[in-house]
């Protein structure tokens, strides 16, 4: 029988692409960046990362085993969220505040709400945001990396502080802010992940050839931060280090890897725009006018919670629609 006019229930488009598949990718991104990691403070923080990751999994499977939920740990998206906390970290980071931040991101902010898909704002970043309420001195206590290590051996040097917090000190900043070829490659200290714009760079790489995300969220939110820093950072008009700002602070993890989550990002185009344009702007207050030096995560997560509004007023019209329906 011709079936070439069978009608049938949805869908009717079809991807060989998978849950497991997608985030598997996502992992394979986030390599570059935990062998950098490595390389800059040592194997603690591989421990850190393998702590954060079981306990997540671990997690995951027990809370979806209480609620009589199949259990859907080989999808790797707990084990993706897992990952991204633990960028999120300090690497001296007490092991115990890792595990307590991955049952808080899989229990509170995810399977609470129903499990992936489901969350309404990233599992890692709001983890971070309530450790860093909770602990906020374990949670900005930087270790200076191995490079940094051997320059303050010769020198006599003991600072570790980082480049955001070298700019939010005001006047001077020139003089005491590192190489930027040693803040792009991972020469400074910082949490885990962010550290090596360079090494975040080659995975985010991965996953817009493997067109995993898009371009428009990270673009967007890049640019928009490199531009009002620039523009208001400095001193004067257009006279702020925005090259800094764009390679410190978790600015490239955040863009690419988080805030193009798929559950708690804009659907359509130009939503997607709005979104990385929000996030850059908030990031760019935060860092000029706030106390606090960073603002990546803060931002992603107000904006988290403005994704239904913003879906909401960019879906495309149906069609047929009468102009006027809600």
């Amino acid at each position: 029988m011709d079936s070439t006019l069978t009608v049938s229930s949805s869908p009717h488009i079809r991807s060989k692409e998978s849950v497991s598949r997608i985030m598997l990718d996502v992992v394979i991104a986030l390599i570059p960046a935990a062998i950098a990691a490595v390389i800059s403070f040592g194997w603690r923080v591989a421990l850190v990362i393998a702590v954060s990751v079981l306990s997540a999994v671990i997690t995951e499977a027990l809370v979806q085993k209480l609620m009589k939920r199949p259990v859907t740990i080989k999808d790797y998206s707990a084990v993706v969220t897992g990952i991204l906390l633990a960028y999120n970290l300090p690497p001296t980071i007490p092991l115990w505040i890792a595990v307590l931040g991955s049952v808080v991101a899989i229990v509170l902010v995810k399977q609470i709400f129903g499990g992936i898909g489901h969350n309404f704002m990233n599992p890692a970043l709001a983890a971070r945001a309530i450790l860093l309420a909770a602990w906020p001195t374990e949670m900005t206590t930087w270790e200076s990396s191995n490079f940094d290590a051997v320059s303050n051996a010769t020198s006599g040097a003991t600072s570790s502080a980082t480049p955001l917090a070298i700019l939010k000190s005001g006047e001077g900043v020139w003089a005491e802010l590192p190489p930027l070829w040693d803040v792009f490659i991972g020469k400074v200290g910082g949490c885990i992940g962010e550290v090596s714009a360079l090494a975040l760079l080659i995975g985010a790489g991965y996953l817009l050839i493997r067109q995993i995300i898009s371009w428009r969220i990270p673009v967007t939110f890049i640019a928009t931060v490199a531009l009002l820093t620039w523009a208001f950072g400095g001193d004067g008009l257009f006279t702020g280090h925005g090259i800094y700002h764009i390679f410190s602070g978790g600015l490239i993890l955040g863009a690419f890897f988080m805030a193009t989550d798929y559950s708690t990002s804009p659907v359509t185009p130009k939503g997607q725009l709005i979104m990385g344009v929000g996030c850059g702007i908030i990031t760019s207050v935060i860092r000029l006018v706030g106390g606090y030096p960073g603002g990546v995560s803060y931002s992603i997560l107000i904006m988290n919670i403005a994704t239904p509004l913003i879906d909401r007023y960019t879906r495309p019209r149906i069609y047929g629609e009468v102009k006027g329906n809600v």
